[in-house]
């Protein structure tokens, strides 16, 4: 028989990440599996099981290649002839943690409960966040692969 977690017996962690210099999809991969529960022993699918995690230094971001110019979101108003082409380039201008955000968003289950886990994720410009008096838990990234962080 499986035990699953009780709400009651969930505690959520807070981790910081600097995202200076930091390849878009690599950083997505990590947040979305933390954001989701998927490192704790005590994963459950159905549940919000997931940590907190602060990216700070947002602006700094890159892609490899020629995606950052190249790469194309698409999106519809929903009425006839409305698709949009967005570049992250033009996102990243507007808004600078959105293709970010987009690209983990991609990254969970569609429904209520990707919703609710992707409110853990805070991002923010420059180094300066509010979330100082949490115990925070500082992931490095390239010490975790070097390819996380871009060369150029």
């Amino acid at each position: 028989m499986t035990n699953f977690v009780k709400k009651s017996e969930i505690k959520n962690n807070w981790y910081l990440i600097d995202g200076n210099n930091a390849v878009v999809g690599r950083l997505a991969t990590i947040i979305a599996k933390i954001i989701r529960g998927k490192h704790k022993t005590t994963y459950t699918p159905h549940m919000d099981n997931g940590d907190f995690v602060i990216v700070k230094n947002i602006e700094n971001i890159k892609f490899t290649g020629k995606k950052f110019e190249e790469k194309k979101y698409y999106r519809h108003t929903g009425h006839p002839g409305g698709i949009k082409v967005s570049t992250p380039s033009k996102l990243h201008d507007k808004k600078p943690g959105e293709v970010l955000k987009l690209a983990v968003k991609r990254m969970l289950p569609g429904g209520p409960l990707a919703k609710k886990q992707l409110l853990k994720l805070k991002m923010y410009s420059g180094n300066a966040h509010p979330h100082e008096s949490q115990k925070l838990t500082t992931l490095e990234l390239s010490k975790l692969n070097l390819k996380n962080i871009s060369r150029n």
